[in-house]
């Protein structure tokens, strides 16, 4: 069952796929294909164009983590491009303050971007074609402007008040004292000229250079009471090239984003289901759900205990994944009972607002990538003379409280909650997907990978199914409020009235409420097909050919 009679079909092609919530984006993911570009090439040119286009979700002042399979060798890279506190991001300054939780918008909720050296690492170590000409079609549109789409243009109406604190921010977003509407062009000329010298000067250009001190200096004269970062600060940053994560599910290997990323929920959750007969039950039935819901309240409680930047904070990501440790957590799980609180165990070693795409190519190869602002519109701050809108990371990952693995410090990043997934059969891959969403995503990211191994379902069938959402998850400004299983508007009467006699909270949201908004591509290696699936609930679309 379809969330809206609005559905929409899936895409097939033989040369190349993209999906992306951006038409824009997609498009020009597609003409690099079809110019002779790999997935690399066009993943690249995708994620530049949506910096630009998908304004409240992504850009150069935002975070990248990104899967990367290659299909000669088999081989899957993870590149991880999340930012530190500032200097001046001591726990005691905001306590002193009086305050509980940490600033969620403005400079205090900044972390050093990761965005830009994200490109560069993906530029540099898979990319055939000249990074100014993959970046391009993202500078002619920042330069010249593009039709802003429906659902940006609610996202801007929702937010302009946001928008109208710092007079850079507005006088980009707000030229005439109003957010630009569904159709407008919206034009960011220093964001082209950003976009320039980080396609003319790599990672340098941005983090180590005069475009450096304007970012610093933009950052620290929106702080009221003096500098909270240094270029010393953004000097340090560089992606993290690495090997991903993983788990066996049936006949997949699923891959995963490596901590500060978590996705090892996605993983721990697929470890503790994997022990039941999911293809026996029915996709959206009371019990799927139930035992879905279980194992996310389970790893979610490991995470928001355990989990932080493991250069700071030692936690056990190997216990967690192990099977032995799954099979333990897993006879918690009450067959027809909602848990309400989960017992913890401590295992032993041998933890906002988005936007997702993917892209695979003819040959096989493959890209999954997520980029985020946070929030949306992030912090809110424009960094004058560079059109960088700044993320709110810092703000929505760190907690103030003294003893937590999240507690803020200089120099350490936030526990992410971007991640995203691949999945290989054979050592030749499967299934690319993801979502935005924060503590959603890994709920999002089991819901599809089960439809589609356990419950059969199509690739479109699977995006548009309703979904749940197991709140709250780990965001600290939420994570003391009553537990409440959301399920979308489209999700059977039967499923609902059984879950709440299994003692599950529910509460049905309408049509509109955000449940995510999935890029999906599978491969059939044995006929050479490709199929994307473009999420109803965006912008965007799937092309292929």
């Amino acid at each position: 069952m379809s969330i809206t009679n609005l559905t929409r079909s899936a895409v097939h092609g033989q040369n190349g796929v993209v999906c992306s919530d951006s038409p824009l984006a997609a498009a020009t993911g597609l003409r690099v294909l079809q110019d002779g570009g790999t997935a690399f090439d066009a993943a690249l040119a995708v994620a530049a164009v949506e910096a630009v286009t998908i304004v409240p979700k992504c850009g150069l002042g935002g975070d990248s983590f990104i899967l990367a399979y290659e299909a000669a060798t088999g081989k899957v890279t993870n590149i991880n491009s999340s930012g530190i506190a500032g200097s001046g991001a001591e726990a005691d300054y905001y306590r002193n303050q009086g305050l509980s939780l940490m600033p969620i918008t403005g400079p205090h909720s900044v972390s050093v971007p990761g965005e830009a050296a994200a490109w560069e690492a993906m530029h540099r170590q898979f990319c055939t074609l000249p990074m100014p000409d993959l970046v391009a079609p993202a500078i002619r549109y920042a330069e010249q402007g593009f039709p802003v789409p429906s659902g940006i243009a609610r996202s801007f109406a929702g937010s302009a008040e946001l928008l109208a604190r710092h007079t850079a921010t507005a006088d980009i977003y707000l030229r005439d004292g109003r957010p630009p509407r569904e159709g407008e062009i919206l034009v960011n000329s220093d964001l082209a000229n950003t976009i320039r010298l980080v396609a003319e000067g790599g990672a340098n250009a941005y983090y180590r250079s005069d475009l450096t001190s304007q970012l610093v200096a933009g950052l620290n004269q929106a702080t009221a009471d003096g500098g909270l970062f240094t270029e010393a600060d953004f000097a340090g940053h560089y992606a993290d090239l690495c090997e991903p994560i993983s788990t066996t599910y049936r006949q997949h290997t699923v891959y995963q984003t490596r901590p500060p990323s978590q996705g090892f929920l996605l993983l721990q959750m697929l470890n503790i289901v994997a022990g039941h007969d999911l293809t026996s039950m029915t996709p959206n039935s009371a019990d799927a759900i139930h035992l879905l819901v279980e194992a996310k309240k389970i790893a979610y409680s490991d995470r928001n205990r355990l989990a932080g930047d493991p250069n700071f904070v030692e936690w056990p990501l190997d216990g967690l994944l192990s099977t032995e440790y799954a099979d333990m957590r897993r006879d918690q799980i009450h067959p027809f009972q909602a848990g309400t609180e989960v017992r913890p165990l401590v295992p032993t070693n041998g933890l906002g607002d988005t936007t997702y795409f993917c892209v695979v190519d003819g040959a096989g190869n493959a890209v999954s990538w997520i980029h985020s602002l946070s929030n949306g519109f992030g912090s809110g701050v424009v960094a004058p003379g560079t059109g960088v809108l700044f993320n709110n990371r810092a703000g929505r990952g760190f907690s103030l409280e003294a003893d937590h693995p999240n507690v803020i410090s200089p120099g350490k990043r936030t526990m992410h909650t971007l991640n995203c997934y691949l999945t290989t059969v054979d050592g030749e891959v499967s299934i690319v997907g993801g979502t935005p969403g924060g503590d959603l995503q890994p709920q999002v990211g089991i819901q599809m990978l089960t439809k589609l191994i356990d419950g059969g379902l199509q690739a479109q069938d699977a995006v548009e199914s309703p979904r749940w959402f197991s709140f709250p998850g780990t965001d600290p400004a939420t994570i003391n409020r009553a537990g409440e299983l959301r399920v979308e508007m489209g999700m059977p009467g039967d499923t609902i009235r059984d879950l709440e006699r299994m003692g599950h909270n529910v509460v049905q949201n309408s049509l509109g409420s955000y449940h995510g908004c999935v890029q999906l591509i599978l491969r059939d290696g044995r006929r050479g097909v490709l199929t994307g699936a473009s999420d109803p609930r965006g912008d965007g679309q799937a092309v292929g050919f």
